[in-house]
């Protein structure tokens, strides 16, 4: 079922969600196979994963990226300004309101959001709707205007080069 916050938001946006059987969209891959089914050409990419990462020194920012990618330690740094580590799962939902494999940026306040611009290369992604169940097609800059997220160009391989930019939306 998906969380009251969640729905207001994506009503109030007009959009539509993706239903599926419990438990069907825990992975990028599994969502993308999933997804698949009734759009066909989602690969893992497509998908937009939601992480959460606790700051040291406390508090905590998510990144959405595309399913297939990672985001490199000295990237995140370079972008939040601090050193931060993959939060777990008990972070996870006391912070969000989800469960891992149901995270979404979707009616989540209480953290900053970074949205990987290598999602922008898709006409649309399917990040999750506070289920393990979900996914809603949209396109990047409707994600960045839902949520207010940061659209940031993470460096995939980590070398020195600092992200390009990073706009508020």
């Amino acid at each position: 079922m998906i969380p009251d916050k969640v729905r207001a938001v994506l009503t109030a946006h007009g959009l539509t969600v993706l239903e599926f059987e419990p438990g069907s969209t825990p992975t990028a891959e599994l969502a993308a196979a999933r997804i698949a089914r009734v759009r066909p050409g989602v690969l893992p990419a497509h998908i937009a994963k939601s992480l959460l990462f606790r700051k040291k020194g406390g508090g905590y920012c998510m990144v959405v990226c595309p399913g297939d990618r990672r985001i490199p330690s000295s990237a995140l740094k370079r972008v939040i300004g601090a050193k931060a580590r993959m939060a777990g799962p008990e972070e996870i939902e006391r912070e969000t309101g989800f469960k891992p494999g149901g995270v979404c940026p979707f009616g989540v306040d209480s953290v900053e959001i970074y949205l990987d611009r290598a999602l922008a290369q898709y006409a649309t992604i399917y990040p999750a709707a506070g289920t393990d169940a979900t996914g809603v097609p949209m396109t990047l800059d409707t994600l960045a205007r839902i949520t207010g997220g940061h659209i940031v160009d993470f460096d995939q391989d980590g070398d020195a080069d600092a992200p390009r930019s990073l706009e508020r939306r």
